[in-house]
């Protein structure tokens, strides 16, 4: 589990950018899914609380396990576990701007991140990936088989 994200710290962290004030958990949790499967990774994000009562919104996330403490447990405590868990903390990030949570990340020699600081890396990974243009397709150097050009003349109703 390369990426640990203290999820309303972060959501909280961007909030307070203008153009992201309205943001949500469930447009955070996309963002994040979307980054995670562009940089070809995973990681878990915990909120605090039972979350909404309908979850289905952010169920399904690629590359990105979405967790609720609960009620009698703190979002913090959870992350801190999974640090102290973690059989390679070398390789794990963790996101959150809570001096509590990054300094047990640094003690177990894992990557602590502010959530500012990962939100701007992210956003610059996201435009970078978003001017990049999209890879030719083979067809376009090689043409079409033989196969595919009666498939089109077909459905086009045309002779050859």
């Amino acid at each position: 589990m390369p990426y640990l994200f203290d999820g309303y710290n972060l959501l909280r962290a961007i909030q307070k950018m203008e153009e992201f004030a309205s943001f949500t958990d469930v447009q955070l949790c996309r963002a994040l899914s979307d980054y995670l499967c562009c940089i070809r990774d995973h990681g878990r994000i915990i909120f605090d609380g039972i979350g909404p009562s309908d979850k289905s919104a952010l169920a399904g996330m690629r590359s990105l396990e979405v967790y609720f403490s609960g009620e009698n447990r703190e979002a913090d405590s959870i992350i801190e576990d999974k640090i102290q868990d973690n059989t390679a903390p070398k390789s794990l990030f963790v996101v959150s701007s809570d001096r509590r949570l990054r300094t047990a990340a640094v003690k177990r020699k894992a990557t602590a991140l502010t959530a500012e600081n990962f939100w701007q890396i992210l956003l610059n990974r996201m435009e970078k990936q978003a001017n990049r243009p999209a890879p030719e397709p083979s067809q376009k150097r090689h043409g079409l088989t033989d196969r595919e050009t009666d498939l089109w003349l077909d459905v086009f109703d045309l002779d050859r």
